[in-house]
């Protein structure tokens, strides 16, 4: 029996994740486990248009795709039970695994982690907030940078069995101003590797291709000119950059 359109097929939703800040559902196309955001589920910001987040985060799927790192899931835009919507498939993580982790200060391993930052939890004691040193985190850092992530959460990294690092909720990315919020700072001023680099090329020549004609339908002409400004001083500047702006450089929460 061939597999379901996923375009097209039926999509069934069978639960509901409510500690999303705008309304996120489970469901099955076929065999295909899925998430689904409704565009009629997104509740208003002050600092992004209504009603894109669903384009924002196929944008994301599009530009991972072509920086070839496999770092965002398969993701779409298509109509649902609620209307139309992003559809991204379900990553099943491993529990036993965490690509980032909050641990007493004095508890920070000496090798393979870097630290972000310290602070004193609910008990007043000090911790750190930290991430792993993997070549799979630092492309997810490369990627937030380019596309602008104003929400990297220690929640939206997927540690995969087999190594790899998914990042998912990519709804705050793309505006056209600096919005860089993330928890993987540990790499700050050191240079990009040849991969990551060409990673970034990748993305600047897709834009005068099919990956900008792609784009044309979900971003304004503003945040694609952006995009390629990022891009081009990335690789100018060819290591990873320093908050900068006066608003907070990490997502709150935290997780």
């Amino acid at each position: 029996m061939p597999a379901p359109d996923l375009a097209t097929a039926e999509l069934t939703l069978t639960g509901r994740i409510t500690t999303a800040s705008n309304a996120t559902f489970l469901g099955s196309i076929g065999e295909a486990a899925v998430v689904y955001k409704p565009i009629a589920g997104e509740h208003p910001l002050w600092d992004f248009p209504s009603g894109t987040l669903a384009h924002r985060e196929v944008a994301a799927y599009l530009v991972s795709q072509v920086m070839g790192w496999d770092v965002v899931p398969h993701t779409w835009l298509r109509d649902g039970p609620m209307g139309e919507g992003m559809v991204q498939l379900w990553q099943e993580q491993d529990p036993a695994q965490a690509a980032v982790d909050l641990v007493a200060a004095d508890e920070v391993p000496e090798a393979g982690w870097k630290s972000v930052l310290s602070g004193r939890d609910e008990n007043d004691r000090i911790v750190s907030l930290i991430h792993e040193d993997s070549p799979a985190l630092r492309r997810m850092a490369v990627f937030d940078v380019v596309v602008n992530n104003a929400d990297r959460k220690g929640d939206h990294i997927l540690a995969m069995p087999d190594g790899l690092r998914h990042g998912v909720d990519h709804g705050l990315t793309f505006h056209s101003e600096n919005k860089l919020r993330t928890v993987l700072w540990g790499w700050l001023g050191d240079e990009l590797t040849d991969d990551e680099l060409d990673g970034i090329d990748r993305v600047s020549e897709g834009l005068s291709g099919e990956l900008g004609a792609a784009l044309a339908g979900l971003l304004t002409g503003e945040e694609l000119e952006a995009l390629s400004a990022r891009c081009s001083r990335l690789r100018s500047v060819g290591r990873f950059p320093a908050p900068s702006g006066e608003m907070s450089a990490v997502p709150w929460p935290l997780f």
